[in-house]
């Protein structure tokens, strides 16, 4: 969902749950092929201050957030979307058929399905580890 943000970013950013590893790896597929960080910059949302974006832990438990230079907040499959049209030249026809009305529903759903299933998909390790969830040795 578009959500205006009262703050404005320096420049766009894709936001992503760093404790989990299939999201991790995403973002890592996303900075490989997609955006190697020239248009965007990619990060955990661990390691963010969150309300400069105004977004919350639980927005960002919840789905990946794409947060334009102009302060608008994409969440789920259509910050992926956002984040294509922001990529490389060649994936902006993907990224826009992704935000496009007539894939909405069908591009939810499967984000849905993937966001739900997300600790059960193929995965490299989280780039973030809690602090308080380590037991001391």
């Amino acid at each position: 969902m578009n959500v205006p943000n009262r703050s404005r970013a320096p420049r766009p950013v894709f936001i992503f749950d760093g404790a989990c590893g299939f999201c991790t790896s995403s973002a890592g597929v996303l900075r490989r092929w997609f955006d190697p960080g020239v248009t965007y910059a990619i990060a955990p949302y661990q390691r963010l201050d969150l309300t400069a974006y105004g977004l919350t832990a639980a927005d960002c438990d919840a789905a990946a957030q794409f947060v334009t230079a102009s302060g608008a907040v994409f969440s789920g499959h259509r910050s992926i979307g956002q984040a294509l049209r922001h990529s490389l030249p060649v994936w902006h026809p993907v990224g826009r058929l992704l935000l496009c009305s007539q894939l909405d529903t069908l591009a939810g759903a499967a984000y849905a399905w993937v966001a739900e299933h997300r600790g059960r998909l193929p995965s490299g390790p989280p780039v973030y580890s809690d602090p308080a969830s380590s037991s001391p040795t």
